[in-house]
């Protein structure tokens, strides 16, 4: 009975892992796809989702709070929403703030991205207070019984959600003209425009397509994760290993290890203690960093 038992907490701690892996390659895809195109880290990746997730929180809750007076969306069917206006923030990013540091030095980017991180982190604790909210009642709510194995229709629903979306950036960029053209710029800018690309155009799409991928997440994480202003820093320093590990720029690469995170860190908080899970995930990233610096996939 005791082995039985242990197996299937251990089944459960895996399925548990896949469903957060998806959701962690949804995250480190937007992440990879902006260093890709551009060689620049977005350090507000972070908040970025955090700001999909109020918004989403804010089409569900009731008044005062709530944007829909007498009406609640769910955050499921807020996710689209929650990904069009974080595209719209991506491309506004890019246009008020990157476009005026591509030929700065890389220090300049980096405290450009790190500054508008911590500029919206402070401005979402002054203005929504640290307070801590959640969907209470989602659409989705309970669970399915899988021979003993229970599985959270919010987590389960998300996950589908993330590996649809993630498959969706991955057809775009590998399938389609538009795709084509950001990979090209992506390997050789000045080659890219001696073809005709706009390059421009091209920086301006991948911080959009880049900040709708986290819209997706935050959107789809609000059914079940609690919200508060410095939500996204705990998934974004996973997604910056993530990225690592599967290769700067390598979608598929971000997908794998996605995945793998998500089974380490959810496996190592079942056989340690739940407050130290995240060593064995930093102890794979300096691994990765010494042993193949360019990760496991390099770049699309």
């Amino acid at each position: 009975m005791v082995g039985v038992m242990e197996t299937l907490i251990l089944i459960q701690t895996l399925v548990s892992g896949l469903l957060i892996g998806f959701i962690f390659s949804l995250i480190a895809v937007g992440l990879t796809l902006i260093f890709g195109v551009m060689e620049i880290v977005n350090f507000a990746h972070g908040e970025f989702l955090m700001l999909a997730m109020y918004i989403a929180y804010w089409l569900y809750a009731p008044p005062p709070e709530g944007f829909l007076h007498g009406f609640s969306l769910d955050p499921l069917f807020a996710t689209p929403l929650c990904a069009a206006v974080l595209f719209g923030v991506g491309v506004l990013t890019y246009k008020t703030i990157i476009a005026r540091i591509l030929d700065a030095p890389m220090l300049a980017q980096i405290f450009a991205t790190f500054g508008l991180m911590v500029f919206m982190r402070s401005a979402a604790q002054f203005l929504w207070t640290p307070d801590y909210r959640l969907v209470k009642e989602p659409l989705l709510a309970g669970r399915v019984d899988l021979g003993g194995i229970f599985i959270g229709l919010p987590q389960l629903v998300a996950s589908l959600g993330a590996i649809v979306t993630t498959g969706f950036v991955y057809w775009f960029i590998t399938k389609t003209e538009l795709g084509t053209a950001l990979r090209a710029t992506a390997e050789d800018k000045e080659a890219a425009v001696l073809m005709g690309i706009n390059t421009e155009w091209m920086y301006t799409l991948a911080w959009g397509i880049g900040a709708a991928c986290v819209g997706v997440a935050g959107g789809l994480l609000a059914m079940f994760y609690y919200i508060y202003p410095e939500v996204g820093s705990v998934f974004a320093l996973t997604a910056f290993v993530i990225v690592a590990l599967g290769g700067f720029g390598s979608i598929t690469g971000a997908f794998v290890a996605g995945i793998l995170i998500g089974l380490v860190e959810t496996l190592s908080g079942l056989l340690g203690s739940p407050a130290f899970k995240l060593i064995p995930v930093y102890v794979i990233y300096l691994g990765v960093v010494l042993l193949r610096p360019k990760g496991l996939f390099g770049e699309f």
